[in-house]
């Protein structure tokens, strides 16, 4: 049966394969000037706040929140925010564009996913925004359902690829994908919970080149060195279809999950 096979287990192993290495939370500090302005108007912001539920009176906590891609879209329609991150500059960032925006109901908490929550509060609304690559996700999922009463609402990389996987696959890459959001699905029924799935898309990093020498140079830049035969076969399938290449082929996807937590 489903309910047997341990989700959880098949998820650190994938990971494990995928060789993902955690960024320390010093790496995140220095791109947070970078990143304080540039996600705050974006369609995958617009994309995943249109697809939430929440009122006036709700408080919310925004799970790896970075500069408040999410937890400001929202600041001005709850009541309050609380956005926690490793990264103290992402924090610093937040509030710098709270300040700007001219909201004052964001509150910074310093903390990651494996530190004790104990003092972190319980939320109407708990939302994880591209920040649920974690190390152990059945650990995750409980600290969600315990610090949502309302609302779970979270985003995942479909296919655990940053990268094309058309090309990948193209090119006969090794296979280094982060575990997608399957293993959610499946660790939620599991807990007797039956999430609501949608998807938010992007187009792809190689999207935008008008030819087949930019759509190389692109491809190299996301896949490191090109040898002639890697050469031939992005030229291949340019040839097959070069509207569908201009595009950079199928989207970036993001699996929108949402799911109402069990009662504590």
């Amino acid at each position: 049966m489903i309910k047997a096979i341990d989700f959880g287990q098949l998820y650190r192993e994938h990971l494990a394969r995928s060789g993902r290495v955690f960024k320390p939370a010093s790496e995140w500090d220095a791109k947070a000037a970078e990143m304080r302005t540039k996600v705050l108007d974006s369609s995958y912001r617009t994309e995943f706040v249109s697809r939430m539920q929440f009122s006036g009176e709700d408080t919310v906590l925004d799970i790896g929140c970075g500069p408040g891609t999410i937890g400001l879209a929202l600041a001005e329609k709850v009541k309050q925010v609380y956005g926690l991150d490793y990264s103290q500059g992402m924090l610093d960032a937040m509030l710098e564009n709270a300040a700007q925006l001219q909201v004052n109901n964001v509150q910074p908490i310093l903390a990651s996913w494996e530190d004790d929550w104990s003092e972190v509060p319980v939320c109407d609304i708990a939302v994880v925004s591209r920040a649920s690559i974690v190390a152990d996700m059945d650990a995750a999922l409980d600290k969600l359902n315990q610090h949502a009463r309302k609302k779970v609402y979270m985003t995942q990389l479909v296919g655990g690829r940053f990268v094309s996987r058309e090309i990948a696959e193209l090119l006969g890459r090794e296979d280094r994908s982060f575990p997608d959001h399957i293993y959610i699905i499946n660790m939620l029924y599991q807990r007797n919970i039956y999430p609501n799935l949608d998807y938010i898309e992007s187009a792809s990093r190689l999207a935008g080149g008008s030819s087949l020498e930019e759509l190389i140079d692109k491809v190299r830049w996301s896949f490191g060195e090109l040898s002639h035969d890697d050469e031939e076969k992005i030229s291949a399938w340019y040839q097959r279809d070069p509207e569908y290449a201009q595009q950079g082929g199928e989207p970036m996807r993001w699996a929108f999950i949402s799911w109402t937590p069990p009662a504590q």
